[in-house]
């Protein structure tokens, strides 16, 4: 057995090699400018949160090999199933064979005719200012479903229904469910209530119109501008994830995120954005939380404060600069 190693945090993936060298399985660190063997390869273990795989899973366009995601710290692993401290009783089943293969099915997307990268969760389209309108047509396989006024629009695959789609007062899907949603982000037409469409669908929102111009968000990592037109539809090829039996059911997972999704109603707006900006990134700096979410100083240290004493996020030293603080969840 072969398994390859990819992370952006040379010390995690480091320990990472040297727990899985431990038991006679050969490793290949791998990194962005590597030609991934993937033919030699027998799985991945991506090193990191959430975002490592979304990465990841956004570099690679065609099949790949299972992935197994490893994280640091006991925050949110919705995707990133296994902690540092359990890769050790993990290692041997993995070795036996004693794991699963999950097919997630992802959205391929077009922006402008363009096409872009895969997304795992999410796909939506916001006006690049808060508290501001967007016009747009819905339209499902050629057919004209409505044209709305909203904050935005998301369109999500069953994994992805857990995360912006639910706080946006999307369904929870189950992973096996061969569906997309889709939801109008605070509509001014209230029956424009979440639609679940088959995932053989082609998705289309067209004559996208605001005061300043739109932009579509990727698993809410990227953004690209958008002049006229998003289109989705299932990607050929989806993501591989190891599971193991008995060990983070559909069930738990979400139940976990059940209890967020509960926590939040009681947060004001701010933090509920700061939540998810720390969801989908990791770790930031106060700093790299404005210019990513765009909030006031002044608000981004309030909601910080009041995130850190409710214990959804702690508060940790740089390790490149002692004077400043990094803020990761918590939950």
């Amino acid at each position: 057995m072969i398994i390859g190693i990819i992370g952006n945090d040379q010390v995690l993936v480091n320990k990472i090699k040297k727990i899985v060298d431990n038991f006679n399985i050969s490793t290949i660190i791998l990194n962005e400018n590597s030609t991934l063997p993937l033919g030699n390869i027998d799985l991945i273990l991506i090193s990191g949160g959430d975002k490592s795989i979304l990465d990841y899973f956004h570099s690679i366009k065609n099949d790949t090999v299972p992935v197994l995601g490893v994280y640091e710290t006991d925050s949110t692993g919705f995707l990133a199933q296994f902690n540092l401290k359990d890769l050790e009783s993990i290692v041997p089943r993995i070795k036996k064979g004693d794991f699963y293969v999950d097919e997630v099915i992802r959205l391929a997307v077009k922006v402008d005719g363009r096409e872009v990268v895969p997304v795992l969760n999410d796909v939506a389209v916001f006006p690049s200012r808060s508290a501001t309108l967007m016009e747009y047509n819905l339209r499902i396989n050629d057919e004209d479903i409505w044209h709305d006024s909203s904050d935005g629009i998301i369109i999500s695959t069953p994994t992805g229904s857990t995360a912006y789609s639910m706080s946006a007062g999307g369904p929870m899907v189950l992973q096996k469910a061969s569906v997309f949603v889709v939801v109008s982000v605070n509509s001014v037409d209230n029956t424009r209530r979440p639609l679940i469409v088959p995932n053989d669908s082609k998705l289309e929102v067209t004559e996208v119109m605001s005061r300043y111009h739109s932009e579509v968000i990727l698993d809410g990592i990227q953004r690209l501008n958008v002049k006229k037109s998003l289109e989705c539809y299932k990607h050929p090829f989806p993501a591989k994830l190891i599971r193991l039996p008995h060990v983070d059911s559909t069930a738990a997972m979400l139940a976990k995120k059940v209890k967020l999704a509960e926590e939040l109603l009681n947060m004001p707006p701010s933090a509920k954005l700061i939540l998810k900006t720390l969801e989908y990134e990791g770790p930031m700096s106060q700093k790299d939380l404005s210019s990513k979410t765009m909030l006031p100083e002044r608000t981004i240290r309030l909601s910080l404060s009041h995130l850190v004493l409710k214990g959804y996020v702690r508060k940790k030293i740089s390790l490149r600069d002692a004077r400043n603080r990094i803020y990761e969840l918590k939950i």
